[in-house]
């Protein structure tokens, strides 16, 4: 039997292998602790992070309502830096909860994915 880690790792090289960041469209990587969520805008090609927020400023509200305002954060900054169209990278995670949350923040800030 496979762990947790394990199989999330399988599932993450999966979409890994598919998706990439470019600088015209880069990724939007999500990361999920169980008392925080993180988003990065990378450009893959170049190897560098382009726009980056977390919730560990944000204290009011249920998990999924701050995974909200994380997502229109990062993308009022990544609108900011002139970015509008992103590939949205989930990193093994399913696509539910604090991450579906974080990704119609991130729509209803103006990103396209």
């Amino acid at each position: 039997m496979i762990s947790k880690i394990e199989r999330r790792n399988k599932i993450k090289a999966r979409i890994r292998g598919r998706i990439s960041g470019t600088p015209q469209r880069p990724r939007l990587c999500v990361f999920r602790s169980n008392k925080q969520i993180y988003a990065q805008v990378i450009d893959d090609l170049a190897g560098n992070t382009l726009v980056s927020a977390s919730s560990k400023g944000i204290s009011e509200g249920t998990k999924s309502e701050i995974a909200a305002k994380v997502g229109e954060l990062v993308a009022q900054k990544a609108m900011e830096a002139g970015i509008n169209t992103v590939v949205f990278d989930r990193n093994g995670f399913l696509f539910h909860g604090r991450i579906k949350s974080l990704a119609d923040g991130a729509r209803k800030g103006g990103l396209k994915f």
